[in-house]
């Protein structure tokens, strides 16, 4: 759909003695150029959009010309329209701001905001944004909008209101700043001597000067008060005694001449302006189906247009036009007035503009037509769409507002307004109330006759639960559900089957099901790319780009979450969180924690923009382990108290598990170690126990639990769980002091990991990792990758902190912390032998050596061979 977008607004057509006229004010709005903001604020038909139209028609700057109406006050539309107007002049990518505008749940404004400013910063030529009427906007979300691009807006760039009253801004501030230049009703006043040269030069009436006094006088230089007078006059041979008679405050003298413009009109005109007149905009064939005139409805606009008749064109083609807002009032007081008790005939004519926008594609016009003429079941049947449901498309807010003023009487007559209403929220974010609204709609088809009751109603109330299911993570209440939609929804009701798809996907992740949870987000994503679905095609993708960390895909899943970014558009829909949750969690695991940073940050903003979920806290609790990693201790407690309060005071029981781990991290950083050891309630997470049983000195205990759940992830064929176990019992084994069954584990571990060059899952062990992998790379076990891994722990910061993650709060003797590789240079050191000659001996590079002695003296606490020799001796190591 080409929306119209109004590019020159002329209501006296330009002359050069216009020019001459108006000098003084061109100069000081030259002026105004070097400020970011000109407001003209007069009163209504002052001449606001002539004088600046006018001022820019000399063609030395850019425009971009925005004339708002009521329906602007939907933050959403505005930024549309002024996107789609400024789009004339400057860059604007069609797949940025623009692209996101446009999608099913458009992103918070200040991200729209943020991300425009971009765009319109990286032109390097000047242009004028002029705003018109901007009096009819009261939604103070456009307010501060519109605000913000001022206070943020590039210095190529400089922005004009006009309007009937001065708009909630910061005028004040502006004023102060010098960056403001104004122009207010005394300043476009019209003198006797402007008004001579109107009336008699432009209007071509022939008129004295005692004549245009009086007028002059009479309309206290109102621009829009001469106009209409001239244009009166054109039909009056006695100009004198029209002029004699003219008298009134401005609202009568309008109604007045409004009156005589209209009464002049041939009658198949006049039929055609009020007719026509509840049309916000307006083209030739649809004012044919509409009004029926002998001339035809393109001629008549033409005729208007000519006539200065109060149209404006809003395309530069001439194809679409609309009335001049005060033409338009009149228009429409007078048509309800000559149809008060004919409610029927002015809801056929909303019906036939309603069929002409359906028939032409234009289906949020045609849904609003249809809503005027109070025609409940149109209006339904145009928000379910066809194939794509209206508030799919954009139209949510619409939509919404429409079902939100229909009482429940209405609703009860279609069950279907009811699920639509429910389905509106859920889009949004509103989760408060939808399932009283889908209990209404059951409640309401309960008398129905089974038979006459559409099953594919019943499909999508499932539909609606199974989804409010996933924001609770309530897997079997969203299979239950599904399965319920799936059964009844119509089979070519692709666009709530693709929804349900993957709502089932989501239940089977939740269960460990990821053999049919690929299946799932793979039928949904195909079904979603192919109708254009793209919040459902965002969240399948999203599904699968977990599913393929989950199975050590990490190349893989980045490109598939790059894939659901890409999707989620710029600024991206607040669901994009996840995607950029898992590139973080990718990332981290990569050792790259600056790009990780990155990630979670931007998956922190996008996650509190949506309500009733736990979708920020989960974010939060992993930026913690990333503060945690990177040394920041205060960032990150500051973080999980704020994740830990949130999950407590919402049971969010999905993220208990990742708190608790957090906790026993934080508790063993700190050097609490009983604090960490006695942590109780975990035997819900058999891993976290396994854990604290190592803490407690306790491995036996802790091996028996790890070879359950290892055996417990390959049946369920679990690899990241299976990774990360395998990692876990390496460690357990070399705590118990058993080095080979420790190394058995741990080649096992480096098998399945090398591929995808994980790191951190091996250097968050700490010191007992870094035993292990020197002892490795002695045995030439996976030499490349233990290698790497060596690389990256003894690049960490302060490896010391973490031999606090897995030391017992009981101190053990130091001989279990020596590896049998270890005690052999101990004893070769205390023999003499230099670093070569023990390289020669035990068949070692020099460089390994020197590293084992490096840890040899860390786990004995010295600095120099004869310290450790003496300590050995002093702890039995040598006889």
């Amino acid at each position: 759909m080409n929306l119209p977008i109004l590019t020159t607004k002329l209501h006296i057509p330009p002359a050069r003695s216009q020019a001459v006229r108006r000098s003084h004010l061109f100069a000081r709005l030259d002026a105004g150029l070097q400020r970011k903001l000109t407001l003209i604020s007069a009163s209504a038909g002052s001449g606001k959009t002539t004088l600046v139209s006018e001022w820019l028609a000399d063609g030395k700057r850019p425009i971009a010309w925005l004339s708002l109406d009521e329906g602007d006050n939907d933050p959403v539309r505005f930024l549309l329209y002024l996107v789609a107007a400024l789009k004339k002049i400057v860059a604007v990518h069609d797949e940025g701001v623009w692209k996101a505008l446009q999608s099913p749940q458009p992103p918070p404004i200040p991200y729209i905001l943020a991300a425009l400013v971009n765009e319109l910063s990286s032109g390097s030529a000047s242009f004028v944004l002029v705003l018109d009427d901007y009096h009819v906007i009261e939604s103070q979300t456009v307010h501060d909008a519109l605000a913000f691009l001022i206070d943020n807006q590039p210095p190529t760039m400089h922005i004009i209101i006009l309007t009937r009253e001065d708009p909630q801004l910061p005028i004040a501030r502006l004023r102060a700043q010098n960056q403001l230049t104004e122009l207010r009703g005394h300043d476009l006043r019209f003198t006797a001597h402007e008004a001579a040269l109107f009336l008699n030069q432009i209007m071509g009436l022939h008129l004295s000067s005692a004549e245009v006094l009086t007028l002059e006088t009479r309309t206290e230089g109102w621009a829009v008060g001469l106009q209409l007078a001239a244009i009166s006059m054109q039909g009056h041979a006695n100009t004198a005694q029209f002029i004699s008679s003219f008298t009134g405050t401005h609202r009568f003298v309008l109604d007045y001449l409004m009156e005589e413009v209209l009464r002049q009109q041939p009658e198949d005109v006049q039929t055609f302006l009020l007719h026509t007149s509840m049309l916000d905009r307006f083209c030739g064939s649809l004012c044919d189906a509409i009004v029926q005139t002998a001339r035809g409805g393109q001629e008549i606009l033409e005729v208007l247009e000519r006539s200065n008749l109060f149209i404006v064109p809003l395309d530069n083609e001439r194809r679409w036009y609309r009335y001049h807002h005060l033409f338009a009032d009149l228009l429409r007081q007078r048509f309800d007035q000559a149809h008060k008790n004919k409610s029927g005939e002015v809801a056929a004519l909303h019906t036939r503009a309603s069929h002409w926008f359906e028939q032409n594609e234009l289906e949020i016009e045609a849904f609003q037509h249809a809503a005027a003429a109070q025609d409940a079941d149109r209006a339904a049947t145009l928000i379910e769409g066809k194939g794509m449901p209206l508030h799919f498309r954009g139209a949510v807010h619409p939509v919404m507002t429409w079902l939100k003023r229909q009482d429940e009487s209405t609703l009860n007559k279609r069950p279907s307004l009811w699920v639509m209403h429910a389905s509106a929220q859920l889009m949004v974010g509103e989760l408060n109330g939808i399932e009283q609204k889908l209990s209404a709609a059951e409640a309401a088809m309960k008398p129905l006759d089974s038979r006459k009751i559409d099953p594919d109603l019943i499909g999508h109330i499932a539909s609606v639960k199974a989804t409010l299911a996933v924001t609770r993570n309530e897997a079997d209440t969203i299979i239950a559900q599904s399965r319920i939609a799936l059964e009844h929804l119509h089979p070519r009701n692709l666009p709530v089957r693709a929804a349900t798809t993957w709502t089932l996907g989501v239940a089977y992740q939740l269960q460990g099901n990821h053999t049919a949870a690929r299946q799932a987000y793979a039928e949904a994503l195909a079904i979603s790319r192919r109708i254009g679905h793209v919040i459902i095609a965002l969240m399948a993708a999203i599904g699968t780009g977990q599913l393929q960390e989950a199975d050590n895909q990490l190349s893989l899943a980045v490109q598939t979450y790059k894939q659901a970014i890409q999707l989620a558009g710029e600024p991206p829909l607040p669901a994009a969180c996840d995607a950029y949750l898992g590139m973080a969690r990718i990332f981290y695991e990569w050792n790259e924690l600056d790009a990780a940073e990155q990630h979670i940050q931007q998956s922190i903003l996008l996650a509190g923009q949506l309500e009733g979920t736990d979708r920020l806290p989960d974010s939060e609790l992993f930026a913690a382990k990333l503060k945690l990693a990177g040394q920041e201790l205060s960032a990150a407690e500051a973080l999980f108290v704020k994740a830990r309060h949130d999950v407590q005071e919402r049971s969010l029981m999905r993220l208990v598990g990742e708190v608790k781990q957090l906790e026993l991290l934080l508790a063993l950083r700190h050097g609490r170690f009983s604090e960490a050891a006695e942590l109780s309630e975990v035997k819900e997470w058999p891993d976290l126990q396994a854990r604290i049983h190592m803490l407690q000195g306790n491995t036996a205990a802790a091996l028996a639990i790890l070879g359950v759940l290892v055996d417990q992830a390959k049946a369920k064929q679990w690899n990241h769980k299976q990774l990360k176990l395998l990692v876990l019992q390496a460690v357990a084994f070399q705590r118990q002091g058993r080095m080979d069954r420790a190394l058995q584990w741990l080649n096992a571990a480096l098998t399945m990991a090398k591929h995808e060059r994980f790191v951190r899952l091996f250097v968050d062990e700490g010191k007992p990792m870094l035993d292990l992998l020197t002892e490795a790379e002695a045995r030439r076990i996976e030499p490349d990758y233990t290698g790497f891994l060596l690389s990256n722990m003894r690049d960490e910061q302060k490896l010391d902190d973490f031999a606090v993650l897995h030391s017992s709060h009981r101190a053990e003797p130091v001989i279990d912390a020596l590896s049998e590789r270890e005690l052999e240079v101990l004893q070769l050191i205390a023999q003499g032998l230099s670093n070569q000659e023990i390289g020669d001996r035990l068949f070692l590079a020099l460089s390994t050596v020197k590293g084992y002695n490096r840890n040899i003296f860390d786990k004995l606490q010295v600095k120099r061979r004869t310290e450790a020799i003496a300590r050995a001796r002093e702890l039995g190591l040598l006889i």
